[in-house]
């Protein structure tokens, strides 16, 4: 088959053209979500942000984004959905053991010279890694001096993490994560059941504050030794990374602990220098004291 044989019926241009009405398409859906609802994804990585759109636009059968955009604007259900599906929420207790494991070695000891404790979960979706530290945090004999603020930008989610109920398939998992982090208890000991759920216990949820809060456009709300934010960043682009870590830089105390995910670093900080590895594997830093 010849080039032109090959390339019969195939108009460059018109590939092109219609690749930058979806480009403007998405920029004025996400333009109006900031507008109207005051939710800002304009800096979240495109190519994840643009396959969420898409898939809402054939779940809801529609012809175009354009058409999603003209729901949403209209209805406040459509866009809830649309959040929700802009809503990451993988996760799962003790999610990479090493890191937990690392974290009772290397900062528990840091933090026992503390009168107090503020440890801030941001981006704790339905909380699994929220109830993960407030064991951990328990069996090193923390509890008492330590508050847990746990936010995410999506409330119904956070109602979700509220109950401290979490599917009993995944128990078994669980339990080999804990034990893998170095848990020191039965983990079953922490949960009670029954036919669908575990239930964690009241005590653990007494060091917890779940509540909204959104990275992309709210402020600093309190000093904290520990900012825990792992798996959140990959999704915004450098611009918003680089926002973000100056509000983390500007929420953590002057010797703070400041923990990524394993795909995360400090490249897009600001002030890169102003931190030194724990565990640089972990991705687990310290803020150096100026």
């Amino acid at each position: 088959m010849d080039d032109q044989t090959k390339y019969e019926g195939v108009d460059p241009d018109e590939d092109q053209t219609a690749n930058e009405i979806e480009n403007v398409e998405i920029e004025l859906l996400l333009e109006g979500l900031n507008r109207l609802y005051g939710f800002d994804f304009r800096n979240y990585v495109r190519s994840s942000i643009r396959r969420r759109i898409l898939n809402r636009v054939r779940m809801d059968n529609l012809p175009s984004i354009t058409a999603l955009l003209e729901k949403v604007l209209h209805d406040r259900a459509a866009a809830g959905k649309l959040f929700e599906d802009f809503s990451i929420n993988v996760t799962e207790m003790f999610r990479d053991p090493d890191f937990f494991f690392t974290f009772r070695k290397m900062v528990v000891p840091l933090l026992r010279a503390l009168p107090e404790i503020r440890i801030w979960h941001a981006g704790c979706s339905t909380g699994e890694e929220v109830y993960s530290m407030a064991i951990l945090i328990q069996e090193e004999g923390l509890a008492d001096k330590t508050q847990i603020f746990a936010t995410d930008m999506n409330e119904r989610i956070l109602d979700k993490a509220r109950t401290s109920a979490f599917p009993l398939t995944r128990m078994q998992g669980y339990t080999r994560n804990y034990l893998l982090a170095g848990g020191t208890q039965e983990f079953s000991a922490y949960y009670t059941t029954d036919n669908e759920y575990a239930y964690f216990h009241p005590e653990l949820r007494e060091n917890i504050m779940f509540f909204q809060h959104n990275l992309v456009t709210d402020r600093s709300f309190h000093e904290f030794h520990v900012i825990v934010c792992r798996n959140v960043l990959i999704y915004f682009n450098p611009t918003l990374q680089a926002k973000v870590h100056r509000l983390f830089d500007e929420s953590l105390h002057q010797t703070g602990i400041l923990a990524l995910g394993s795909k995360e670093s400090l490249i897009y900080i600001d002030n890169a220098d102003g931190y030194e590895p724990i565990d640089s594997g972990r991705k687990i830093f310290c803020k150096k004291q100026k």
